[in-house]
């Protein structure tokens, strides 16, 4: 039989006399309480503040709460009304000595310690609920046992960036999880490990102001009711009408039956742009068919309600990741069971519209796979030379090899991807790099793949040194120090017939041809022994690019004009002048014509020239909104891809400038954000990033789906990074480079090799700022 309430307070009371100190009378009325309660027949549970405790009351209370399986108490809450100022390990023990009896715990006024918080998540807790508000915690590590915990609240924790792949894996009952005003931004990380909570049904990253708790907000449920009485008159006119033409429809009863309905409920002023502006849903009548007739009504209800949540929700403390585009449909798309987000309950065209919102701006696995397959099952069909797709038995078989090989290369690719949203990140600063004197580190500030050793890769520095790197052994291929001629490395470009030879161009003009096969050893003492030309100085260089016959280069800078030069004789064969209206960031040379070039400026335009044409007028003219940054060709030359200022990413059709594809990223609102975009998988995707972000942008160059946000971050401090350049690795799939940068505290830059198809051992952790960047950030490809 249970023992009671007094019984608890008679051992409370001895325990404080063997410890030699007077009970607390906040404690003392805490069990009377429970007393009360446990006489008016209700559920008997005892709630300690830690903020009316102190230290010298941690160890009775330990003692009796060790026991507590033995008494008639249901519950223990504990909480914390203002600061306290307990000693953490205290507060652990307390925790731990109360066990499966915990119900609420409320850290939110706590501050523990890096050691103590990692033992709460590698140990888990027996709590129902835990609030953890405003506590500063950086990456959700709660891999430990929280078998019991319903609801967990991480508003206002604004270091959190990112979510441990595992960090909800032992959390099968949560059901309630809110992090509002948190720096979490990542889409695919974010979901992948919420998708690990088999209970979640409701979800906040932002809050409407009047609800305090997770759930669906009241004024939302009134505004479901009223819709649904619009929509069931709009339904039976539908039903009733000879014409279905939806379009026709639509326009129709846009100002007939919303107008009234909306005006009733002092909404006229949005009416007049409902269809465009509404979460992007009217974008979704063409995926509506005329014969969709209960799509449509439902469609009525949902225009309905979208204008009132214009009206009446205002996002309050949002998350960063509120703000990425098509954030709620991506979220309800890849938690189908989740039934409220942000306070607003999720209906069943909300989950229509996010389905097609999410197929038509994402793509959920490579190369437009529908499903996840296992490595062993694409490995099988390859063996067996099958697709696993049906084949008419009565036409012949017939194999088409590098169809097959391409199919199947695809798959594993595929298949690899979708294992994790966690791709392997690895900084090549942890390599054998060479350490200059004063154990300063190597600053990359430009770097090429070789492009015939799939093993190298050569980098130059900010202090002009240049660099090959056998990237897969981490062992230094070749270094040459700067004799103080070179400045900060821009230009960097291989040549393919000749690959032992690389030019290089830095800041101050200065352009060289290196030959490293006259390196005897792994660092030359001067530049002298590998350096085959020097040619005439390029004022403010920014970029050097060399032909596909080996024979010219151009280079281009922060002028208006472009130079080509003769690399075997080293003469300046000619200087363009005044090719555009600003200075020319990139000039680049197509792959397989070695007269064909493209040039990128910050006047806004990008424009193509023809060497056999005396590059005087262009072949043509293409221009962005903002200033270019990059241009660069497709492995194939048939398209262009232009990245100019702040996430402004379009591929071009290469032949006349021709828009083929804008990848719709979103804008920062910096005028300082230089983008950058290349190629990657040939010319299957694209890789984009800026330096004022954090984030690797991943999209399909056919059709302009995102595939993958990667968040780069520093290995050494777990600090975000911003991306300065990046690469496609030519030899790998869904393999890249990314040259970051770390400006606070102390300036630091770095090659991290990204691998999409392999799985990180730890979680990736990603944060956003805004600290400012040097312009040199504006320079260079």
């Amino acid at each position: 039989m249970a023992l009671d309430i007094s019984t608890l307070e008679a051992r409370y009371l001895d325990s404080c006399g063997r410890h030699e100190i007077l009970p607390n009378p906040s404690v003392l009325s805490w069990f009377c309480k429970a007393k009360a309660q446990n006489q008016n027949c209700a559920k008997c549970s005892i709630v300690v503040y830690l903020d009316q405790l102190k230290n010298a009351d941690i160890c009775p209370l330990i003692d009796v709460f060790l026991e507590m399986d033995a008494f008639d108490v249901d519950a223990v809450d504990i909480l914390s009304e203002r600061s306290c100022f307990l000693k953490e390990e205290y507060i652990m023990s307390l925790m731990r000595a109360i066990n499966q009896k915990l119900r609420v715990v409320d850290l939110s006024n706590v501050s523990l310690r890096n050691d103590l918080w990692s033992d709460l998540c590698q140990g888990g807790l027996a709590c129902h609920v835990l609030n953890l508000r405003s506590t500063s915690i950086r990456k959700l590590n709660m891999v430990g046992k929280f078998m019991r915990l319903n609801a967990l609240n991480l508003d206002f924790c604004t270091s959190l960036a990112s979510l441990h792949e595992d960090c909800f894996s032992s959390m099968p009952n949560l059901m309630r999880l809110s992090m509002c005003e948190t720096r979490i931004a990542n889409l695919w990380t974010t979901t992948a490990a919420l998708s690990k909570l088999p209970s979640l049904i409701e979800l906040r990253f932002q809050n409407c102001l009047c609800c305090k708790d997770t759930g669906p907000c009241p004024a939302s449920l009134v505004i479901n009711a009223d819709a649904k009485n619009v929509a069931s008159g709009a339904d039976d006119r539908v039903n009733n009408s000879e014409d279905h033409n939806i379009y026709e429809y639509l326009s129709n009863v846009h100002e007939a039956e919303l107008s009234s309905y909306l005006n009733k409920m002092n909404l006229l002023e949005l009416s007049s742009d409902v269809t465009p502006n509404l979460n992007g849903h009217a974008e979704m009548l063409n995926e509506i068919h005329d014969n969709d007739e209960f799509l449509l009504s439902v469609y009525m209800q949902d225009l309905i309600d979208a204008a009132l949540q214009l009206k009446n929700y205002i996002s309050h403390h949002p998350s960063l990741i509120c703000f990425e585009k098509h954030y709620r449909e991506y979220m309800i798309a890849s938690l189908p069971k989740l039934q409220v987000l942000d306070n607003f309950p999720i209906r069943r065209l909300d989950r229509e519209m996010a389905k097609c919102i999410f197929a038509r701006y994402f793509e959920y696995l490579p190369y437009k796979r529908k499903h996840k397959e296992s490595v062993v099952s694409v490995l099988h069909k390859r063996e067996m030379g099958t697709s696993g797709s049906y084949q008419n038995s009565s036409k012949p078989k017939q194999r088409n090899h590098y169809r097959t090989q391409c199919f199947f290369s695809r798959s594993l690719s595929a298949a690899k991807l979708g294992f994790s949203a966690w791709p392997l990140l690895h900084p090549l600063s942890s390599f054998s790099h060479i350490y200059k004197e004063e154990n300063k580190r190597l600053r990359p500030r430009q770097f090429e793949y070789h492009p015939s050793n799939p093993s190298l890769m050569g980098f130059g520095t900010l202090d002009g040194e240049v660099v090959v790197v056998n990237h897969e052994n981490g062992n230094i291929v070749s270094y040459i120090p700067s004799t103080g001629a070179m400045n900060s490395v821009l230009g960097l470009c291989w040549l393919k017939k000749y690959p032992s030879k690389l030019v290089a161009g830095s800041d101050n003009g200065c352009v060289r041809l290196f030959d490293l096969s006259r390196i005897p050893h792994k660092v030359a003492d001067t530049c002298g022994n590998s350096c085959v030309a020097t040619y005439y100085d390029f004022e403010q260089l920014t970029s050097v690019h060399v032909n596909s016959a080996d024979d010219q280069f151009l280079a281009s800078g922060y002028s208006k004009n472009v130079a080509l030069y003769d690399i075997n004789t080293g003469i300046r064969l000619q200087l363009f002048t005044d090719m555009h209206r600003e200075p020319i960031n990139v000039a680049k040379f197509a792959h397989h014509s070695p007269f064909m070039f493209a040039t990128s400026s910050f006047d806004n335009d990008v424009k193509m020239w023809d060497l056999r044409q005396k590059p005087v007028q262009p072949c043509y003219t293409s221009s962005s909104s903002r200033g270019n940054v990059m241009v660069c060709f497709s492995p194939d030359d048939l398209y262009l891809l232009v990245s100019a200022i702040d996430n402004e990413v379009k591929q071009l059709l290469a032949v006349d400038g021709r828009l083929h594809m804008d990848f719709d990223i979103t804008s920062t609102g910096s005028a300082y954000n230089y983008t950058r975009s290349y190629y990657m998988n040939g010319r299957d995707y694209i890789i984009s990033g800026s330096c004022d972000e954090h984030v690797v942008r991943v999209c399909c160059a056919q059709t302009g789906r995102r595939l993958r946000d990667v968040y780069v971050e520093d290995s050494e401090s777990g600090k975000s990074l911003f991306v300065q350049s990046l690469r496609g690795d030519p030899f790998r799939e869904f393999h890249m480079a990314v040259l970051a940068v770390s400006m606070r505290p102390i300036s630091k830059w770095e090659i991290i090799k990204v691998n999409l198809l392999a799985s990180s051992p730890r979680a990736e952790e990603c944060s956003y700022g805004h600290q400012r960047v040097s312009s040199s950030c504006s320079l260079g490809g």
